[in-house]
């Protein structure tokens, strides 16, 4: 019956299963369903943090290689900042994977903000020109 509600009415299976663990009725658990689950909002949470840090380093690049600085820019930089903090605050151990993270989104920021500005790749440093503490603090600005 649960893999029926699981395919059928997603939300109805939550909260049966929702139910059942508060009833602590082990017997009615989708046990395998709810570790897929479980384990999808886990990369939920950490796919957004790589997100969220690819698109600050994208406008912080643009703010800082392509004058003036646009207002949008900076209201992207002040909402991935406040986005980035709400989500390492939920999941603080995700603290221990923000190097891996900026190593991924660096490049992939770096060649997007080439694409949109139309200036030449080379504009850009290779590597990030700034460290996780610059790019968390809501005062910095390159």
């Amino acid at each position: 019956m649960t893999d029926t509600l699981y395919d059928g009415d997603f939300y109805k299976w939550t909260q049966a299963q929702v139910a059942a663990l508060r009833a602590k009725d082990l017997a009615a658990l989708d046990l395998d369903h709810l570790a897929e689950e479980i384990e999808e909002v886990g990369k939920s949470h950490r796919h957004a943090v790589q997100s969220h840090l690819k698109i600050l380093v994208q406008h912080l690049l643009k703010a800082t290689y392509q004058a003036p600085p646009r207002r949008s820019w900076l209201t992207s930089i002040d909402n991935a900042r406040t986005e980035l903090a709400l989500k390492l605050q939920d999941s603080p151990s995700l603290h221990a994977e923000l190097d891996a993270f900026l190593a991924w989104a660096y490049p992939r920021a770096r060649k997007a903000v080439a694409k949109e500005t139309g200036l030449p790749l080379a504009t850009f440093p290779e590597t990030c020109p700034w460290g996780l503490d610059q790019l968390l603090d809501e005062d910095f600005w390159p």
